[in-house]
C-alpha cells in the first residue's frame, strides 16, 4: 500500500524533474489531487495558475512549458490553442505546446513538454511572428490577428467556434485592425471562410 509520505514524495519528485506539474499527471500514479493543496498549505509547493504548480522560489511561470519549448525547438511556434491561451483569447488551458514547424522540418521528440505539432508552408510559418521573453528565453508566438487567421484554417483540428471565439474577443480586445485580419487571412487562404465573420463585425 502507497503511504501518505510516499505520495508526497512522488509528487515532489514529478514536479522537481518536469519544471511545473499539472493535477492530471497524478492520475496515473493514483495519487488524489487533493495532495495538491495540501503542499501549498504547507509551503511545499506553489500554484502559479490555474492548474500549474512549481516549487516555491523555482522562478518558473505560467508560461513554463513555453519557455521550455522555445529552448527545446529555437525554429518552432507557438500556435493556434497556444498562442490563444498566451494571449488569454480563450478560456481552454491546452495541456500540450502547440507548435508550428516547417513542412520538411524533423518532427522534435520531447518527454516535456508534451507538444502538438503542426506543419505550416513557408509562407505561413514566417508570417506574423511576434518575440517574446519567458524566463529568459526568447520564445516565438504567432501575433493575435495571425492566430486567429490560423485558427479558421485549422478548424477542424481545434472547432469552428474556438475559431470564432478568438476572433471576437481579438477585435473586442483591440489587439488587431481590420486590416490585420484581412491580411492575415489571405495568407492562410481563408478569405472567403473568414468573410461572413469579418463582415458581421462592422455591420
Amino acid at each position: 500500500m502507497v503511504t501518505k509520505t510516499t505520495k508526497t514524495d512522488k509528487i515532489l519528485e514529478l514536479v522537481r524533474k518536469a519544471g511545473v506539474l499539472r493535477p492530471r499527471e497524478l492520475d496515473s500514479y493514483n495519487i488524489p489531487r487533493t495532495y495538491l493543496s495540501r503542499l501549498c498549505s504547507a509551503g511545499n509547493l506553489q500554484r502559479i495558475g490555474r492548474g500549474l504548480y512549481v516549487l516555491p522560489g523555482s522562478g518558473a511561470t505560467e508560461h513554463h512549458s513555453l519557455a521550455e519549448a522555445g529552448k527545446r525547438v529555437p525554429k518552432g511556434v507557438v500556435c493556434l490553442l497556444s498562442a490563444l491561451s498566451f494571449h488569454e483569447l480563450t478560456t481552454q488551458a491546452p495541456f500540450e505546446v502547440w507548435l508550428a514547424i516547417g513542412e520538411k522540418a524533423w518532427r522534435p521528440r520531447l518527454e516535456y513538454p508534451p507538444l502538438r505539432i503542426v506543419y505550416f508552408s513557408q509562407a505561413a510559418l514566417n508570417a506574423g511572428v511576434e518575440e517574446h521573453k519567458l524566463e529568459g528565453v526568447t520564445v516565438h508566438v504567432y501575433s493575435p490577428a495571425k492566430t486567429v487567421a490560423d485558427c479558421f484554417k485549422y478548424r477542424n483540428k481545434i472547432g469552428l467556434d474556438v475559431a470564432i471565439e478568438a476572433l471576437r474577443e481579438c477585435r473586442r480586445a483591440r489587439y488587431c485592425t481590420m486590416d490585420d485580419l484581412w491580411r492575415y487571412a489571405a495568407i492562410c487562404r481563408v478569405r472567403n471562410v473568414m468573410r461572413p465573420y469579418l463582415e458581421s463585425l462592422v455591420v
